[in-house]
């Protein structure tokens, strides 16, 4: 009798266990390439085309210079026997100052560009966080996971464009680049 008793309260809670999943709505779960969100963002492409611009004068300027040490180095090989040794000497300083030009130029556009880059990127992605954030509250959506972290998901459930657009509504071409 004690064994029969003892399995009433067991049996009614695992049917409260059994019902506990139904009382809870399962959790909306969205996917997002937060890269590819914030790199097709108009903002973004503008502020690249404004990056591309500001330094191409600079990027010109390497260029030449690289194309002077080649010229430079095209003379000595060709023109090994003919030249004295005085002017084959002069071109060869001539050659590893502009070689230490171009490394300067190489080195200091790389660090301005990762600069700007890293400060734009930066602004424009805390900016995507707080878009997707917003746009999942809209939605009703519980959880937002990167789309690298994901084996599978079904189409729907990826909201990178909406993401994007959403971030071009928030935050128009026609303010300020993100990078100022």
């Amino acid at each position: 009798m004690s064994l029969r008793m003892g399995l009433g309260p067991v049996v009614a809670c695992a049917a409260l266990f059994s019902l506990a999943p139904l009382s809870h709505a399962q959790p909306k779960i969205a996917v997002i390439s937060l890269q590819k969100a914030v790199f097709d963002t108009a903002d973004i492409k503008k502020a690249n085309a404004e990056m591309e611009a500001r330094y191409k004068p600079r990027a010109d300027k390497l260029r030449q210079t690289q194309e002077q040490i080649a010229s430079i180095s095209q003379r000595l090989q060709q023109g090994a026997d003919q030249l004295t040794p005085q002017a084959q000497s002069e071109l060869q300083a001539q050659g590893q100052r502009l070689q230490k030009e171009a490394q300067r130029l190489q080195d200091d556009l790389q660090a301005d560009v990762q600069s700007d880059r890293t400060d734009i990127l930066g602004k424009a992605s805390q900016r995507m966080t707080d878009v997707v954030k917003k746009l999942a509250a809209e939605k009703g959506i519980d959880i937002v996971v990167e789309q690298q972290a994901v084996l599978y998901f079904k189409p729907p459930m990826d909201i990178t464009a909406d993401a994007t657009a959403a971030y071009d509504k928030a935050y128009p071409v026609a303010a300020a680049p993100v990078g100022k």
